[in-house]
């Protein structure tokens, strides 16, 4: 490590910023660091703004991650907050920054420069969204004047946008006693999911009395008197509303990298940041980059990607403020946009790739759905979660080879983040459908079971991949029925509960001596509730002499999650 001295500026704060001034003062105690700021605070916990605003987070300090003072006094870090960085001298190796407290410009040197400026919301342009009860929430400015707002006791709120912030604010304002409309302009809440899993959030959503637009945008806010008084959506639907949040999405803040020259990546599939090199260089290498404004590698596209997220921006500040202090540091390793969202009692995690991204990129997977509890069934208090897993299929080329894991999206109650966070933590090792079977995971009635729902999830797909098994998708169920055979072994009262139309009621205790039944030269597709008893008959009658037999993946569970109304 060098200690000679040398002048590290760090433009914007948060999680990217913060981050890596203080991992640069931990590996270069004689740097000169410098942190810039705009706003008034260095270092907050964005994440937690929703749940202070629904009360979650009762004391507004518990979100001020590290104060200007705490840098100064822990770090020796000169912070400034309320200095903008107005534009880069690269062949001068300095930035102009203004100090909005006092209206001064000043040009400041550096050896080494390090972006961190963040994403904005993005706002749509026309005149009502600057009504003063129409808001976003990006910071903790957002957050007072939210709180200001709801002093007023509004009764109705507008939240346009049904991304992590905008489910987030939905629960937390319906939690305040507000009635809650969701606006969102796909055909689905959570748009990373898969239409089907989102069905799941949506249904709690439903659940709970908040009222869906799907499938239409934002047109225009009526306003009297500068208030927002109705929603305007782009199918013709107006609404009464008392207040506005718009969460529509965000827009990273290249401008000051493109100024300077710097390479920005395409707009292309979450794209448009700042382009870095797996030490965090730009294309300047004096000159680093971290957070909401900068493109990873995707660990299964490969591709270079936004990716939004406080994980991905701690990790990346951390190795641009050592690489920056020492000129070595640890590869940024490639990230899976693994996230998770609570709405009401509902759960919903992913990580890699959905099925509909595979598909835009022709990606080939193939996919299993297991419903699995959290832990054993015997146990009180089990809860009941959905597991999408995707797979590289024994035929798939690059990127994946067989059994690879390329995606899990999961959604319920309790232990959902377990599961997500150890599929992931699979992907990142470049794990496959077999490493998922073989993991050993801690067991005991209250926290699992024997077989977990990892383990489950695996073995559908293991059974599908060593031609055990062959599942169909869900959706199937769509299809032209008459040219296959469904065989319903589900127990009396499930099948008197509700069936497909032209399915076969064979309960699985009555199969083997009711297999003349069925006709061996037709297809053959099974149903249970979950996939377990299908596959149990899908196997007995393979052994039988039926040769085209299939299990519907996720049984009648799925059927109904899926079902058209």
């Amino acid at each position: 490590m060098s200690n000679s001295p040398r002048t590290i500026v760090i433009v914007g704060g948060v999680a990217g910023g913060a981050t890596a001034a203080a991992r640069a003062r931990r590996c270069n105690e004689t740097a000169n660091i410098i942190l810039l700021e705009k706003d008034e605070y260095v270092s907050f916990a964005n994440c937690g703004l929703p749940y202070h605003i629904g009360g979650e987070i009762p004391d507004r300090d518990k979100l001020l991650i590290a104060t200007p003072d705490k840098f100064r006094e822990w770090f020796n870090i000169d912070v400034r907050t309320r200095h903008e960085c107005l534009s880069i001298n690269r062949p001068q190796k300095s930035i102009s920054v203004k100090n909005h407290l006092t209206d001064e410009t000043y040009e400041l040197p550096y050896d080494r420069l390090i972006l961190s400026p963040g994403a904005s919301p993005i706002v749509p342009d026309f005149a009502g969204v600057k009504a003063a009860n129409v808001f976003t929430l990006r910071n903790l400015a957002d957050t007072d004047a939210i709180l200001r707002y709801l002093e007023d006791e509004p009764r109705k709120v507008a939240v346009i946008g049904a991304g992590f912030i905008g489910l987030e604010m939905v629960e937390m304002l319906h939690k305040l006693g507000l009635q809650v409309t969701l606006v969102e302009l796909q055909k689905q809440v959570m748009p990373p999911l898969d239409d089907e899993m989102a069905r799941l959030v949506e249904a709690e959503l439903k659940r709970n009395n908040i009222t869906l637009h799907l499938g239409t945008g934002l047109k225009d806010i009526r306003t009297v008197d500068n208030i927002a008084t109705q929603v305007v959506l782009d199918n013709g639907t107006t609404f009464d509303t008392d207040m506005v949040i718009l969460s529509i999405g965000v827009r990273p803040n290249t401008k000051l990298a493109a100024d300077a020259g710097l390479q920005i990546g395409p707009n292309v599939s979450g794209g448009g940041g700042i382009t870095v090199n797996q030490y965090m260089q730009t294309s300047d290498p004096l000159i680093y980059a971290a957070g909401d404004a900068v493109e990873y590698t995707h660990g299964i596209t490969r591709q270079t990607m936004r990716v939004p997220l406080a994980g991905p921006a701690n990790r990346a500040g951390r190795i641009a403020g050592e690489h920056a202090a020492t000129d070595a540091a640890p590869p940024m390793a490639p990230v899976f946009g693994t996230s998770i969202v609570r709405v009401f009692n509902t759960i919903a995690g992913m990580s890699g790739i959905s099925g509909k991204t595979a598909e835009k990129l022709n990606i080939p997977y193939a996919a299993v759905w297991v419903p699995a509890r959290h832990h054993s069934s015997y146990y009180p208090g089990s809860e009941e979660m959905l597991i999408k897993l995707l797979y590289a299929p024994d035929t798939a080329p690059a990127p994946g080879s067989k059994g690879k894991i390329l995606g899990v999206q999961i959604v319920g109650g309790a232990g959902v983040d377990k599961r997500i966070d150890v599929i992931a933590t699979a992907m990142h090792f470049g794990g496959t459908i077999n490493d998922l079977a073989e993991l050993d995971l801690a067991y005991a009635p209250p926290f699992g079971s024997a077989k977990d729902p990892v383990h489950m999830a695996a073995f559908v797909a293991q059974n599908t991949l060593r031609k055990l098994d062959r599942t169909i998708p869900p959706q199937s169920i769509y299809g032209d029925r008459d040219q296959v055979q469904w065989i319903d072994v589900r127990n009396p009262a499930e099948w008197q509960a509700g069936h497909l139309a032209n399915a076969r009621w064979i309960p699985l205790n009555e199969l083997r001596k009711r297999i003349g039944e069925i006709d061996p030269k037709r297809p053959v597709v099974t149903i249970c509730r979950a996939g377990q008893r299908g596959y149990y008959a899908t196997r007995i009658l393979r052994q039988h002499g039926c040769k085209d037999v299939a299990t519907l993946s996720g049984g009648m569970f799925m059927a109904n999650v899926i079902a058209k109304p």
